[in-house]
Parts: structure tokens; sequence; C-alpha cells
């Protein structure tokens, strides 16, 4: 995983207790400590899903477009992360000869796959006030 998705979550936590609402790349990139132009990007691709909208020109910025509870973190964690659980680069090689070697990413590939299916399912009954409320209340987790 990359760090996308929990960057992409800071995002909307963060525009739903902004007190106005709004909040422009530069602030955002303040709170998530990175670039605007990274700030940018993700914010394009939560538009992109209906959970941001813009307003361009003075005073404008980024707002929610929907509410904090019904944005699921299983479908910004779709959105934000397209690599997955899954490490970029794996171990071993088909071609070694090792029977560990040329079996070894497969086996993973099996277990990444189960282990993205259950936080995926976790995932999926979390939403962004969920993660606001555990901020704002002490770090009381949510109940269903």
């Amino acid at each position: 995983m990359n760090s996308e998705f929990p960057a992409a979550v800071h995002l909307l936590v963060y525009l739903a207790h902004a007190p106005s609402g709004t909040a422009n790349s530069e602030e955002l990139a303040r709170s998530v400590n990175t670039h605007p132009a990274r700030v940018r990007k993700t914010m394009g691709c939560l538009r992109d899903n209906g959970w941001v909208r813009t307003r361009e020109g003075i005073g404008g910025g980024y707002s929610l477009s929907a509410a904090p509870s019904e944005i699921r973190l299983a479908d910004v964690y779709r959105a934000a992360c397209c690599d997955g659980l899954r490490p970029r680069k794996g171990t071993g090689s088909p071609e070694s000869g090792c029977a560990i070697a040329s079996g070894i990413s497969g086996a993973m590939d099996h277990y990444f796959g189960e282990a993205e299916r259950r936080y995926l399912d976790y995932f999926d009954g979390v939403t962004v006030q969920d993660v606001l409320d555990r901020i704002v209340n002490g770090g009381e987790p949510h109940v269903r």
C-alpha cells in the first residue's frame, strides 16, 4: 500500500471538520504535510468519485459534496490505492530452479488477496464521520 489512502482519508476528514466547510490546497497540504500539487492530484480523484467539489478563484477551494457519514473508507481505498496491499516488488524467481523461489510469488498473492478482502470488509463499515468522531472524541472507537 502507498500513502495515497491515508492522505485521501485525512483530506476528507479535514474538510468534514473545517469550520468554513472549505479549504484550499495550501491549507490542506500543511495539514497533510505534503506538497499542494499532491493534494490537488488526490482531490481530483476524490472529486471524480463525487465526494468533493471545487470552487475556482479568490476564496475558492475544496469542500465536501457528500455527507461524511456516507463516505465509506473501503470506497476511498478502492479509489486511491491502485496497487493494493501487495508490495510492488516481490521475491523469488520462477527461473531460479528453486521450488520456494518459483512458488513464493503465487502463494503470497493468495495471502495478500485474502488480507485485502478482509481489510475492505472492515473498512466497508467505517465512514469519514467515524474517523472524525474518533478524533474529536479523543480516540474512542466507533460502535455499530
